[in-house]
């Protein structure tokens, strides 16, 4: 009898363990189906929009793609207590005489928005899923690379290729599933971003990029939404609230943008990964504070140096402005512009193209490699030494940009004769159309920089060189 039963469990069970990896081959079916589709849908709109100029007809295309993720309640429910999983789930955080079951609830009602689920947003949208928040948006157009994954902990290698949305939304779902995320696989802009930003109570900053970074505010102050906004590069970072409790705005702050070639991105300047981690993390602490009205002095700019002793510095800021033109007395900006327009870049300018050469001052990198070992020449490699350190062509000659003036004479001697031609490379064809204009005050032969730097003769010529 004992072993009747025994084979009957048996079966049961292995007929189970069939059943879940069934069910596990066909949802990942369902995945690949659904990115597929995504795929297809995101080519037919661009089609329309591209080929359309009805400004209407583009902003209900566009409101249609930011929820078909998932329907968006037309009301949020209040919750009024808290289930046994959550009791189970939080324990160690609900006895925090700082939080306690008030503050929990306080999370559980509360929706916060993260836009770019990157560096920052990574560390912050799963630090904030975890602790309870009830409903969390994530908004990216981007799709998982390689690169992101030293620093951007919400992706994984199985995921390249995918919308970063959508694998930041299965990371979250994975790790709490009491936790509504929905996934905005779109490009934020001015059509969109009012009608995403109002629907959530805090809004989280994590881009890369400046024309967003106004977007996003000037949207938080129409909509009166607090903005929580971090930035990270290099070694450094740093952390700041802005249209909360009488504190500024960005444009208070910042009424102008940079010049676009001005600004420094970590693709061009490079980021420690664990440096985003740490402004990611401070990100969800402080929009945690917010939820659960914990936070006494939020008009502050924390600036944090991994190279600093101490690690952190805070900086009172003033009150916001008056005669800002958006959360002033009397704001003469009233409605979302063109920030693209506005700022002269926009987030799909990661690392803009330089254009200060004419094309007979540039060679594209077959040509150049076709008479590197028959002409006599002088290649110089314009990157600083760090990155001429990670990988460079056989016989160039380092001289950082930022040295190349005062090091005139360095060149002269490395020519064979005054007309010997000179050729520049960068990493992406940019530093080398500055040093070229610098260097054709000073020689008399030939000076022309490599189209497209390392990064296309990886490309074009090797594809055996690093790319990094």
């Amino acid at each position: 009898m004992n072993i009747e039963m025994d084979k009957s469990e048996n079966q049961e069970l292995i007929e189970l363990i069939e059943l879940v990896s069934r069910l596990k081959k066909e949802n990942e079916q369902l995945i690949i189906r659904v990115n597929e589709l995504e795929e297809k849908l995101n080519i037919q709109q661009n089609s329309l929009l591209n080929n359309n100029t009805n400004s209407k007809l583009k902003e209900s295309v566009l409101q249609k793609t930011i929820t078909f993720d998932k329907a968006l309640p037309t009301e949020t429910p209040i919750y009024k207590d808290l289930t046994l999983a959550e009791y189970m789930l939080y324990g160690r955080q609900l006895i925090l005489p700082d939080l306690g079951k008030s503050g929990q609830l306080k999370l559980k009602n509360t929706s916060i928005l993260i836009v770019g689920a990157g560096g920052l947003g990574s560390p912050a949208a799963i630090y904030l899923a975890a602790a309870g928040v009830g409903k969390l948006g994530i908004v990216d157009y981007d799709k998982v690379e390689k690169s992101n994954l030293h620093r951007q902990i919400i992706h994984n290698e199985t995921r390249e290729g995918i919308s970063k949305a959508q694998s930041a939304k299965m990371t979250i779902e994975g790790l709490n599933s009491l936790c509504n995320c929905v996934a905005y696989e779109i490009l934020l802009d001015s059509l969109s971003a009012l009608e995403i930003v109002q629907q959530y109570d805090i809004v989280v900053d994590a881009t890369d990029n400046v024309a967003t970074r106004y977007l996003l505010n000037d949207a938080c102050v129409i909509s009166g939404k607090p903005l929580v906004s971090g930035s990270a590069l290099r070694m450094d970072g740093q952390l700041t609230v802005y249209n909360y409790k009488g504190g500024p705005c960005y444009r208070c702050l910042f009424p102008k943008p940079p010049p676009p070639e001005s600004v420094l991105n970590c693709a061009d300047g490079g980021i420690l990964g664990v440096v985003t981690g740490v402004i990611g993390c401070l990100q969800a602490l402080q929009a945690i504070k917010i939820a659960t009205e914990n936070d006494e002095s939020p008009n502050n700019l924390l600036i944090f140096s991994a190279t600093s002793y101490p690690l952190f510095r805070s900086i009172k800021l003033r009150s916001k402005k008056k005669d800002c033109v958006i959360c002033g007395d009397h704001p003469s900006i009233t409605k979302l512009q063109d920030y693209v327009q506005f700022c002269g870049s926009g987030a799909l300018d990661k690392s803009p193209s330089v254009k200060e050469l004419g094309r007979e001052d540039r060679i594209e990198p077959k040509v150049y490699h076709s008479l590197r070992n028959e002409t006599p020449h002088v290649l110089i490699d314009v990157r600083e030494t760090v990155q001429y350190d990670i990988c460079s062509l056989p016989s160039s000659i380092n001289i950082p940009l930022k040295d190349l003036t005062k090091r005139i004479e360095d060149v002269k001697k490395l020519l064979e004769t005054p007309n010997t031609s000179v050729y520049v490379i960068c990493r992406l064809g940019n530093d080398s159309q500055h040093a070229v204009n610098i260097l054709k005050n000073y020689l008399k032969g030939e000076v022309k920089d490599i189209i497209g730097g390392l990064y296309k003769w990886s490309l074009e010529v090797d594809q055996e060189f690093p790319i990094y």
